[in-house]
């Protein structure tokens, strides 16, 4: 019996700056999408960055890693871009060649180096006719990100949420050649705990109630505006502990984050609330239990946030999340049935929704709950894979 299209199996070639030890969004996203991509039959690749102690070329759970310097941002922005085009030319050909993709799928790959970007649409669109699918998990306001999302020949745009969607259309991008998929979560590994477990340094919070800030420290995620909030709740429930996520193997392309942090520390110990803050890094096995063992989750970006993987972690594992209304997280937190929607900077707006949920035991489960069954049936790994696999075919099939 024939195959359908829908069932064809693909080699397809991904393309980003960053995978893990290295982490963040996209990397989280990467995470999730590509293996689930080889259970369902597919050759999957990635080019990516290289990084201290990984091999050159590896196998994450099916897919077939290779690494280079020249996709290392860190080194890349220390180093300058001047005189790396034939190295850049000679490992997208010898990837491209390796693997043969149906397929070639970047993801950010319109930002930071336009050199980067024009030769991966040289070797892969224009020497070997293979179909160029780029996914934008951002949308900054400048020349680079202005000239790479509209000149470099995309086939298709994914843009991971509406908001995203909206930015690229405002700079001119066709309607019918981006399409809004958000991203997706694995409800098997996040999800509600039958008990709290104080394993290692989580045992400074037991019988204390835990608000976790889960994204990476920083100020554009509004770390700052956490820790603000931290005074007036303190007033109420003197026994709080505010939990920031602090990151160490992250992309810093233009090195904010020690600048960040730095300031983020300060102004703990200005507001006199050192003893209620808990700042560490953490394994994702110590991320989940931190999900286990919080009350409530925030998330209070302060810029036009694409999407937030963390507010899907979040309710995974049942609990309520408090956002800004900022960028495409209001695509996700609905106002009162599964978190809270506030304005952004409003840190007296924060600290009032987080003394009503403490405050509030059956308000929290219910909450909690509304958002885990949300997540099932809307944010799942399994159908954001299906929406790439669909896009992948459509594209394949006009181009035949």
């Amino acid at each position: 019996m024939k195959k359908t299209k829908k069932h064809r199996k693909l080699k397809i070639a991904h393309v980003h700056w960053a995978f893990p030890p290295i982490i963040g969004g996209v990397e989280t996203h990467l995470v999730m999408l590509l293996p689930e991509l080889v259970k369902r039959g597919h050759n999957v690749s990635l080019l990516t960055c290289s990084a201290e102690g990984v091999k050159k070329y590896d196998n994450f759970k099916g897919v077939k890693i290779t690494r280079a310097s020249i996709m290392n941002l860190n080194w890349l922005s220390q180093r300058g871009l001047i005189g790396v085009e034939d190295e850049v030319r000679r490992v997208f050909s010898a990837f491209l060649d390796r693997m043969k993709p149906d397929i070639v799928h970047g993801h950010n790959m319109n930002y930071f180096s336009k050199m980067h970007a024009t030769i991966l649409e040289e070797e892969a669109k224009k020497k070997r006719k293979i179909p160029l699918i780029l996914t934008a998990h951002n949308s900054w306001d400048d020349m680079v990100f202005l000239k790479l999302t509209r000149d470099i020949a995309w086939d298709h745009i994914i843009a991971v949420s509406y908001y995203i969607k909206k930015e690229l259309m405002g700079i001119g991008c066709p309607n019918h050649k981006v399409t809004a998929i958000h991203h997706g979560i694995d409800v098997e590994k996040f999800k509600p705990a039958n008990k709290k477990q104080y394993k290692g340094r989580l045992r400074f919070l037991k019988n204390k109630k835990v608000i976790f800030h889960p994204a990476r420290m920083g100020l554009a995620k509004g770390c700052d505006i956490s820790v603000k909030a931290m005074r007036p709740v303190l007033k109420k429930f003197p026994d709080a502990v505010l939990v920031l996520a602090g990151t160490r193997n992250i992309v810093d392309w233009e090195s904010k984050q020690q600048k960040d942090i730095a300031y983020i520390v300060d102004l703990i110990d200005s507001l006199g609330i050192k003893d209620n803050t808990l700042i560490e890094m953490f394994t994702l096995d110590e991320m989940v239990d931190l999900y286990a063992i919080a009350d409530i989750c925030l998330y209070p970006s302060t810029v036009g946030e694409p999407f937030g993987l963390t507010m899907l972690e979040a309710l995974a594992s049942a609990k309520p999340m408090i956002v800004t209304n900022s960028g495409g997280m209001p695509e996700v937190i609905q106002d009162g049935i599964n978190g809270y929607v506030v304005p952004v900077r409003d840190y007296e707006a924060i600290a009032t929704k987080i003394i009503t949920l403490l405050g509030d035991e059956t308000l929290r489960d219910r909450i909690g709950m509304t958002g885990r069954k949300i997540t099932e049936l809307r944010f799942t790994k399994e159908s954001m894979t299906d929406n790439n696999i669909m896009i992948y075919n459509n594209i394949l099939e006009g181009k035949k």
